[in-house]
């Protein structure tokens, strides 16, 4: 099945919200749309919130004449390609993916058949997600943010706000498929910028302590958060382990906020 986008009404405010008119005229009534996330539901509260009254602005309601089948991966990533073939049993109308690539390839690879819809960062072709940018092709289409290019903005904004720093962190997902790619443009940014970067690689909500305790003993002037679920679902334990240790400021563009000493 080909899925064009013009099928779509999507509305993009903190999550993506699609609606397949088309798609959900060929199954019986109340048609049943598929969420798969990497993330957990208490981390993605406001963009649930977002997707249903994007759903509602074009007359489909929950429980009343649309159904949502929610499967939550809690930061397991591994959990992933099982949860999004329980969906593919479950004979969804569609699946929208929400939390990262690594979830809309988990869709995509657990079905030829049913449409998917993702909202998520970096190259979605290079990602194997789409054939092309223009034309997708096949049931896989979506949404694409700017997360990986805008790394180097990130460290410039750290560096402006610390002059006198030469020394930052960022920390990335290791099981994130936009790893490689962040990697790099982290490496561009700091021979620009001509300061060093700490990499650190976050896996489970564990690693969170040991990574700020290290970076706060090597004096890192701020620190830089990738794009990922992981981050966004722990935003608290940021801000305390942030008066914990110290560190003047950290940013974070996922949820575009600053925190300034």
């Amino acid at each position: 099945m080909v899925l064009r986008r013009r099928d779509f009404i999507s509305v993009v405010g903190g999550g993506v919200v699609a609606t397949p008119l088309a798609v959900f005229a060929q199954h019986p009534s109340p048609p049943v749309i598929g969420f798969l996330s990497s993330a957990s539901p208490a981390g993605f509260k406001h963009r649930v919130a977002a997707f249903k009254e994007g759903l509602s602005k074009h007359g489909f309601i929950e429980s009343q004449n649309v159904a949502i089948e929610y499967c939550w991966a809690e930061d397991q990533y591994d959990k992933l390609p099982s949860l999004a073939a329980e969906l593919v049993s479950k004979k969804v109308a569609i699946i929208v993916t929400a939390g990262g690539s690594q979830t809309a390839a988990a869709a995509k690879s657990a079905t030829a058949t049913i449409p998917v819809v993702f909202m998520q960062g970096g190259d979605p072709v290079q990602l194997g997600l789409v054939g092309s940018l223009n034309r997708p092709g096949g049931n896989v289409t979506g949404v694409t943010i700017v997360t990986v290019e805008t790394m180097q903005k990130r460290l410039e904004i750290l560096k402006e706000l610390l002059p006198k720093a030469n020394s930052f962190a960022v920390l990335v997902h290791g099981r994130n498929p936009n790893k490689q790619s962040v990697l790099g443009e982290i490496n561009a940014a700091a021979k620009v910028l001509r300061v060093r970067v700490d990499v650190k690689e976050i896996v489970r909500e564990s690693d969170f302590d040991s990574a700020f305790e290290t970076l706060a003993q090597k004096g890192i002037g701020g620190i830089a958060l990738t794009g990922d679920p992981i981050f966004t679902n722990h935003q608290e334990r940021f801000v305390a382990l942030r008066c914990v240790t110290r560190f003047p400021q950290f940013t974070h563009t996922a949820i575009s906020y600053l925190l300034v000493a």
